[in-house]
């Protein structure tokens, strides 16, 4: 087939929707559909890239940056030159909507549904018709997680149209780690370690872990960069804390593994529901990390099964945060037992092979409709 999918960035810009996007297109492209991406550039330039074989990128300029949100009337020009067999929008990038609309024909048109828009309530007042439309008209909605679909108001009403597919990593990537690197870390960070992967926003929660830390025993270690670095940083000072806290900035790919191998829990406090699933906690579940997530009605208590995998608390609560993570710092057969099940169920539910399986059998249904 030819899938066109549509959203507002890609790699190398950094992000987990961004990072999924990549892995789904590659995988489909190396299955041998072809495979077109429509996103918006950084820059008023449109680029077209092909970094593998049935592959193609298309950046369309951008023209103005609104509250979060990209918007590139070329990208809509560019989607009219487009005749996919199945058109997949990436949800939410409201653009994203129009450029769907634009394509000719009217191809099937599959939805992932990543998150609700939670912060940008005015925008989303202005959006809430095109947003209606666009999931009535969807031949298949795609919420990462079943969780989703119950705490959604959104999805409820679609819930007949829904499969869920969850986000896929490449789990093999995260069996093992170069001994050196995780010996060096563990040098530098004495430890017990507490491990934060992902870009610091709003939603993610670290002001409360960091509220948590006077009360833990152990070093935390964030990776990552985004608006709210310099915040936490102070708040951190203020806490009396910065000493056990330390900001690693941006983790190169190839530094990953290394760094969940040698942590001893991995966290992840979002406070808020645009936390969708997290696929920062996958991959510490795939590296046999065990988890202290939140109960949000998302996926994040989806992927970290309480009581099985690690530990979920309640949102915005200190206290449960530091309590949860003292009891698996104070326990080593805890975690092992934990990160043990997390690797099982990371390598059943959450690999790659089993999201491109699910995505094509989809793709097939629709387009025989």
């Amino acid at each position: 087939m030819h899938i066109l999918h549509i959203y507002k960035d890609y790699p190398p810009v950094l992000g987990g929707i961004e990072n999924h996007l990549r892995d789904l297109s590659a995988g489909l492209a190396a299955r041998g559909h072809q495979v077109t991406v429509l996103v918006t550039s950084r820059d008023r330039q449109t680029r077209i890239e092909h970094p593998a074989e049935r592959l193609t990128i298309i950046k369309a300029a951008r023209a103005l940056h609104l509250a979060s949100t990209p918007l590139s009337p070329a990208m809509l020009r560019l989607a009219r030159s487009q005749r996919p067999d199945v058109a997949h929008l990436h949800f939410p990038y409201p653009p994203g909507d129009l450029a769907a609309l634009a394509l000719p024909h009217r191809p099937p048109l599959v939805v992932t549904y990543h998150s609700d828009i939670v912060r940008q309530q005015t925008l989303l007042r202005l959006y809430r018709p095109l947003l209606e439309y666009t999931l009535s008209r969807a031949a298949r909605i795609l919420p990462t997680s079943p969780n989703y679909i119950a705490s959604s108001p959104f999805l409820r009403r679609h819930a007949e149209r829904c499969s869920v597919v969850p986000l896929g990593i490449d789990t093999a990537r995260f069996a093992s780690a170069d001994p050196r690197k995780v010996a060096a870390i563990r040098a530098r960070y004495p430890g017990p370690r507490m491990l934060f992967v992902g870009r610091l926003r709003y939603y993610k929660g670290l002001h409360h872990l960091l509220d948590a830390m006077p009360a833990i025993q152990g070093e935390l270690l964030i990776g990552g960069t985004g608006p709210e670095r310099a915040p936490l940083e102070a708040q951190a000072r203020r806490l009396g804390v910065g000493q056990r806290v330390h900001f690693l900035g941006d983790v190169p790919d190839d530094d990953l593994p290394a760094l969940l191998h040698a942590a001893d829990v991995f966290v992840m406090p979002a406070h808020l529901r645009a936390e969708a699933l997290g696929l920062a906690q996958i991959e510490a579940l795939a590296s046999a990390l065990p988890c202290v997530s939140t109960e949000l009605g998302t996926g994040t208590s989806f992927a970290n099964l309480h009581g099985v995998t690690g530990l979920v608390v309640p949102p915005a609560d200190p206290a449960a945060l530091a309590a949860a993570l003292n009891t698996l710092l104070a326990d080593p057969e805890l975690r092992k037992r934990y990160g043990a099940a997390g690797r099982q169920r990371t390598n059943t539910l959450f690999s790659q092979a089993h999201m491109l399986d699910l995505v094509e059998q989809v793709y097939n249904e629709v387009a025989s409709q």
